[in-house]
C-alpha cells in the first residue's frame, strides 16, 4: 500500500506568508474616519443590544469621528476588556452589523462596526493602563481557566481590589484565542499581547499546568479561596463512533488548529493532499481553510444536514467556498477505510429527514479518498473535572447549570463560557459571562445575597 500523501513544505515562503496574513487588514486613519461618518448615531441604536457585551457603539464611533481615539477605546474596553480580539473574531455580520439601520437603505451596507472597534483599540495611546485598581480588599478568588471568560472575570474582580489566582491547564493563557482560532484571524501573537494588557491591572497571579480534576481540586479551591469562578471550556472532542477511528490520519480538529497556531515555521507542518472535514461549525471551516492555505489540494467539508442548519454562519461558509473548499451536505460518515493502520478513504451515506423530522440514513453510499480526516463535530465537557470531589456543581447534560448571575448550585462557585448551559459558544458571549459573574462575585464578597 502507498502511504498517504502527507508532506511539509508544499508552498513557497511567500505563499505561506500571504496565506496566513490578516484576512481583515486594519483600517487606515482615512478609512476609519470615512466609515465612522456613515454612522447615524441612532438614539435607540439597535446595534447596542445586538452586542452581547453591550458596547455603546454609536458613542465610540462618534469619538473616532471627532479624533478622540482614547475615548473610543475606553468606551469599548469598559464593556469588553477583550474588545481587540472580539473585533477580529466576532461574527459581527450576525450581531451588531446585522442590526445596523443602514441595512434598511437600498443598496447600502452596514457600518463596519467590527473594524472600527479594532481601529479604536489598536490606536489608543500606549502608556498607563486605562483602568485603575481599587485598594486591596484582602479577598482572594480562584479563577480556573485563562480563556476569555476567565480573563474577563479576573480583570473585573482585580479592578475592585480583589486578588485573583488564575489557574490554567496549559502552559500559556488565552484559551481558544491562543489555541483554537484560525491563525489568519488573530495574527502576530495578538492573543498573548491582549493577555499581557489584561494582566497589567495587577492583582492577577497566574498558575499554569494545573488542571481541574487532575492536579487541582474544586474542594480544595473552595476551602482556600473566598470564591471560585470556572471558565474551563469544553475539553473533550466528540468521536465519530466508527471502527478504525484510532487509525493514523484521523485527527481532532482543535488540536490540529492548536498545533498550527503554536508553529513558528509553517513550512515544517505536514499537511495531506486530500483532506476531509466532518462537521458544520466554525471549527470545521477554520481547519478546512487552514489546510487549503497550507497547500492541501482537495479539501471537502461533509455535513449531515443542509447548509442552512450549519452552525457556521453564511459568511463563514462563503469564506470557505472562496478558499476553494467543497461543502457537501446531507451526508454522514458510515465507515472508515483503513489500510496498514492508515485511513485511505471515508464512506459516506446520504441522509434525509423522515416524516417526524428525524435525521436518518438512506442507505445510498459514496466514497471519498482521504489522506487526513478531521473530526469537527463538537466538544463536550470533561466530567472528570470534578473527579474525587465531595460536592460537584449540578450539570445539565454535559454543561454546568448556572442561574442568571452565573452562580452554580454551589454557594461560592460561579461559572461561564462554553462550559455552562447558556448562550452560544462565541468569544463575546464568554466575555459577557465573565463580566457578569464578576459583578455577582463582588456583590457576594461585600456581604450581598449569595446569588449576586
Amino acid at each position: 500500500m502507498n502511504k498517504p500523501d502527507i508532506h511539509s513544505s508544499r508552498l513557497s515562503a511567500e505563499e505561506y506568508q500571504r496565506n496566513f496574513a490578516d484576512i481583515k487588514p486594519a483600517l487606515s486613519d482615512y478609512e476609519a474616519h470615512i466609515e465612522a461618518s456613515r454612522c447615524l448615531y441612532c438614539e435607540a441604536a439597535p446595534c447596542i443590544p445586538a452586542c452581547p457585551t453591550g458596547i455603546n457603539i454609536p458613542a465610540f464611533i462618534n469619538r473616532i469621528a471627532t479624533d478622540n481615539i482614547d475615548g473610543a477605546a475606553q468606551a469599548i474596553l469598559d464593556a469588553n476588556i477583550l474588545g481587540g480580539s472580539c473585533a477580529r473574531v466576532c461574527p459581527t455580520e450576525i450581531l451588531c452589523e446585522q442590526a445596523c439601520v443602514r441595512n434598511h437603505e437600498p443598496e447600502c451596507s452596514p457600518v463596519k462596526i467590527g473594524r472600527l472597534q479594532r481601529y479604536a483599540v489598536d490606536n489608543r495611546q500606549p502608556g498607563e493602563h486605562p483602568f485603575i485598581r481599587l485598594p486591596e480588599t484582602g479577598k482572594a478568588i480562584a479563577v480556573v481557566g485563562a480563556g476569555p471568560a476567565g480573563l474577563t472575570c479576573a480583570h473585573h474582580l482585580a479592578r475592585k481590589g480583589h486578588n485573583i489566582t488564575l489557574f490554567d491547564a496549559r502552559e500559556k493563557p488565552g484559551g481558544l484565542n491562543e489555541y483554537g482560532i484560525a491563525s489568519y484571524k488573530l495574527v502576530d501573537s495578538y492573543a498573548r499581547q491582549e493577555v499581557d494588557f489584561v494582566m497589567e491591572i495587577g492583582g492577577i497571579y497566574p498558575e499554569y499546568g494545573l488542571q481541574l480534576g487532575h492536579n487541582l481540586s474544586l474542594d480544595q479551591l473552595r476551602k482556600q479561596f473566598d470564591a471560585v469562578f470556572l471558565g474551563i471550556g469544553l475539553g473533550g472532542s466528540r468521536p465519530l463512533g466508527l471502527q478504525g477511528e484510532e487509525a493514523q490520519g484521523v485527527e481532532d480538529a482543535l488540536p490540529a488548529i492548536s498545533s498550527l497556531r503554536q508553529c513558528n515555521d509553517l513550512s515544517q507542518l505536514p499537511i495531506g493532499r486530500r483532506i476531509v472535514v466532518i462537521g458544520g461549525g466554525n471549527t470545521a471551516i477554520d481547519i478546512a481553510c487552514q489546510c487549503k492555505r497550507l497547500g492541501a489540494e482537495d479539501v471537502t467539508i461533509v455535513y449531515r444536514r443542509g447548509s442552512e442548519q450549519m452552525s457556521a454562519t453564511d459568511h463563514e461558509q462563503a469564506f470557505a467556498r472562496d478558499n476553494g473548499i467543497r461543502i457537501l451536505t446531507w451526508l454522514q460518515p458510515s465507515s472508515l477505510v483503513i489500510e496498514g493502520g492508515y485511513i485511505t478513504a471515508v464512506q459516506l451515506e446520504k441522509t434525509a429527514l423522515d416524516a417526524n423530522g428525524k435525521l436518518q440514513g438512506k442507505g445510498e453510499l459514496t466514497s471519498l479518498p482521504v489522506d487526513t480526516l478531521y473530526k469537527a463535530i463538537g466538544q463536550h465537557f470533561l466530567v472528570d473535572s470534578f473527579a474525587n470531589t465531595y460536592e460537584s456543581p449540578e450539570l445539565n447534560g454535559n454543561r454546568i447549570v448556572t442561574d442568571d448571575n452565573f452562580r452554580t448550585s454551589l454557594v461560592n462557585v460561579w461559572a461561564g463560557g462554553d462550559c455552562i448551559d447558556k448562550g452560544k459558544d462565541l468569544t463575546v458571549h464568554a466575555v459577557e459571562h465573565g463580566k457578569r459573574a464578576a459583578y455577582a462575585i463582588h456583590h457576594y464578597l461585600q456581604g450581598g445575597s449569595d446569588n449576586g
